[in-house]
């Protein structure tokens, strides 16, 4: 697998408001995690549409993996143009510095939103463009990870196309592990 695109929920599906809530750390390990085993099997782009919340983390995972891995590269491919228009000040900066870092950008419909349609062709534009899908995804909590999924789901129907997911179980594994080796290093102090 050469491309993967990486999605998952929006930090407010998550209840996630700030960048400095906890549970992204735990998040941007999982991502690490199932990348640096992808990147081991011949990975060479990350492909998001810089959605706020996993999509933009999984940036800074990027980004941060490029120091080990120079090969690497992340694409932004957004849904339309200007999709950050709208967004706080804050919020803005921090998207255009990812936007700024990134090994390639574009809009796929090359014009500003005027149509729920656009997002749907986003979707299955860069499930067309990758060779496989990383979500961060609760079936029991369906949110807009769902709609990757749909178009993820009809490509497996004709062709192999591997979905990966990260679930609510393996970060709750992340924090128990992490809790379990800070309590291990203060038991020995």
């Amino acid at each position: 697998m050469k491309t993967i695109a990486v999605s998952g929920y929006k930090g407010h599906e998550l209840g996630i408001f700030d960048q400095k809530h906890k549970g992204i750390h735990y998040i941007k390990k999982a991502l690490e995690h199932r990348l640096r085993s992808l990147i081991d099997e011949g990975l060479e782009w990350v492909i998001i549409s810089g959605q706020l919340g996993v999509e933009l983390w999984a940036a800074e995972v990027v980004f941060t993996l490029k120091d080990e891995y120079p090969q690497l590269q992340l694409a932004i491919l957004t849904p339309f143009l200007n999709q950050e228009e709208r967004w706080q000040d804050a919020t803005k900066s921090y998207y255009q510095d990812i936007v700024s870092q990134a090994d390639f950008v574009d809009s796929i419909t090359k014009r500003p939103y005027d149509n729920p349609m656009q997002l749907r062709q986003k979707n299955e534009f860069i499930i067309a463009k990758a060779d496989g899908l990383l979500l961060l995804y609760d079936e029991d909590k369906p949110g807009s990870p769902t709609f990757y999924l749909e178009v993820a789901k009809k490509r497996q129907a004709s062709e192999s196309f591997p979905v990966l997911f990260i679930t609510p179980t393996d970060l709750d594994l992340l924090v128990q592990e992490e809790q379990f080796d800070n309590f291990s290093t203060e038991w020995e102090s």
